[in-house]
């Protein structure tokens, strides 16, 4: 059996975790909406038509925010047709997805939806074939109390207070040139500057966040971001990061060493950012934003342009292994492990399309593995990030080159005392023995340890068997000498909480 050890010490302090870390995504894409979170016919909805057992779920993940309506769908979005009277709303071609938009659900709509799941909208605005204009208004619409043409039209439509949306988007992915209304760094930096000065005018209280490169390998990467913050440095709160992980043929050990990938991803973003800070000589500092991130397996999507058009159609409904699980688990450590800098994160997206959860029309809905780790390092993972450094064993693989067997990091609840550590064995085929020295923490005495893993790796969760993989709660672990030894199954993901006798 292999060994690791690391040290937990309150001193090695990273950063506070900002609820905002775990947030989701919610776009306007295949069933994420229309029979996922919203379908009137269905018997649990509720008065307004949004799905009741979809909703416990979302409750049981407690997500603090959602980003919507998009994603891609938003570049060619018109706000303005999702208000009002249903019945005098119209359908729209989504270019975006080849979809039909029905617009029965709009901001009015999501943003009281979110807040009865506990949870507060990230709303992004079109940058792609609207603009200036259409975004002021759309802060108009929602924040303003009421006395002008577009706050007034929120109160005509059921409404009274403003909905205070407090976190905005400038636009989305747009140098990627699948983008509707796609744009060079300059155009997109000098048309986000002009809107971020409008919207602020309307609400001086939002934040923003600034689009980054589409994602790391793009050939417009870091230049992107440069030139773009170059221009809105000090309009904007936050630059957004985008990145997708999968399997890619046999070699699984590369897809494990994910989170090392995200790590190099968010740390060369910071340095960006930083040069531009200098070499402009700005006092504040630019934080992350990453918006979009889970596992997907894009080569099985055909892409857009290879769609039919249609209604709500099934879009990258991925059903999601064990492997994957702790694949999402090691993302959420390496979010965490950059906490003084990665400020919001959005697990992408919130139901069926790549999602934690699954629905059926007219039928059940149900946590896939993915869930579980997402669910827990949300729960417990608030308080202030430790730095971990752990001594172990290392693999080699052809994507990352020499990558830790265990990947892990630590929160401490200052209130309390506990701490949670989270860890990745990535090793396929054995356990292995976890020493915590927690000398510098001796009220600490005992760990409750809960794992996820399975004996096939590619076990799912799925309509006819819903909890085929579920979080296991192993022996609890007790301190000796200052320290605690765990045992991290083969191929897991393990949260190990710290707490005094």
């Amino acid at each position: 059996m292999q060994h690791a050890a690391l040290t937990i010490d309150p001193a090695f302090r990273i950063g506070e975790v900002d609820p905002r870390l775990y947030g989701s995504f919610v776009e306007h894409m295949g069933r994420c909406v229309y029979t996922g979170i919203y379908e009137p016919g269905h018997a649990t909805a509720d008065g307004e038509g949004f799905r009741g057992d979809v909703a416990e779920l979302v409750r049981e993940l407690d997500p603090p925010l959602m980003r919507y309506p998009g994603g891609n769908f938003v570049s060619g979005y018109t706000w303005e047709d999702g208000v009002g009277p249903r019945e005098n709303r119209p359908a729209r071609l989504d270019l975006a997805w080849r979809s039909v938009e029905t617009n029965e659900v709009g901001v009015d709509e999501f943003t009281k939806w979110t807040r009865k799941v506990g949870s507060e909208p990230m709303m992004a605005v079109n940058l792609g074939t609207r603009g200036i204009e259409a975004a002021q208004n759309l802060v108009e619409y929602t924040n303003h109390p009421g006395g002008t043409y577009w706050s007034d039209l929120r109160r005509q439509n059921g409404t009274a207070e403003p909905h205070g949306i407090k976190l905005w988007c400038l636009g989305n992915e747009m140098d990627g040139p699948w983008q509707i209304g796609h744009k060079t760094a300059e155009e997109y930096a000098r048309l986000a500057a002009e809107t971020a000065k409008a919207m602020r005018r309307v609400d001086p209280s939002i934040e923003l966040v600034v689009c980054g490169s589409s994602h790391q390998r793009m050939p417009t990467f870091g230049t992107w971001e440069a030139t773009v913050l170059s221009e809105t440095y000090d309009l904007v709160d936050y630059v957004s990061l985008h990145s997708y992980y999968e399997q890619r043929g046999d070699d699984r050990g590369s897809f494990l060493a994910s989170g090392t990938n995200m790590d190099r991803f968010i740390e060369s973003v910071i340095a960006t950012c930083d040069h531009v800070r200098g070499a402009g000589q700005h006092k504040k500092r630019v934080n992350l934003a990453f918006d979009e991130w889970n596992v997907w397996y894009q080569k099985r999507f055909a892409g857009p342009d290879n769609l039919d058009v249609a209604t709500h159609p099934r879009l990258i409904e991925d059903e999601y292994s064990v492997v994957d699980a702790v694949v999402v688990g090691s993302l959420l450590i390496s979010l965490l492990r950059h906490a003084d800098r990665v400020k919001i994160a959005c697990l992408a997206q919130l139901v069926n399309v790549i999602a934690p959860i699954r629905s059926e029309p007219d039928g059940p809905a149900w946590r896939q593995t993915t869930f579980h780790p997402y669910a827990l390092t949300s729960r417990h993972g608030r308080g202030v990030v430790l730095r971990v450094e752990p001594i172990g064993p290392t693999y080699e693989t052809s994507w990352m080159g020499e990558v830790p067997v265990v990947d892990a990091t630590a929160v401490h609840h200052e209130e309390s005392g506990a701490v949670t550590l989270f860890a990745v064995n990535r090793d396929q085929h054995e356990p292995l023995t976890l020493d915590i020295d927690i000398r510098s923490l001796p009220s600490l005495a005992i760990g409750e340890h809960v794992a996820l893993f399975d004996e096939d790796p590619d076990a799912t969760n799925t309509r006819d068997n819903p909890d085929r993989v579920t979080p296991t709660r192993l022996a609890d672990v007790k301190t000796a000498d200052g320290t605690i030894t765990a045992v991290l199954p083969a191929l897991s993901w393990n949260m190990i909480r710290l707490r005094t006798a």
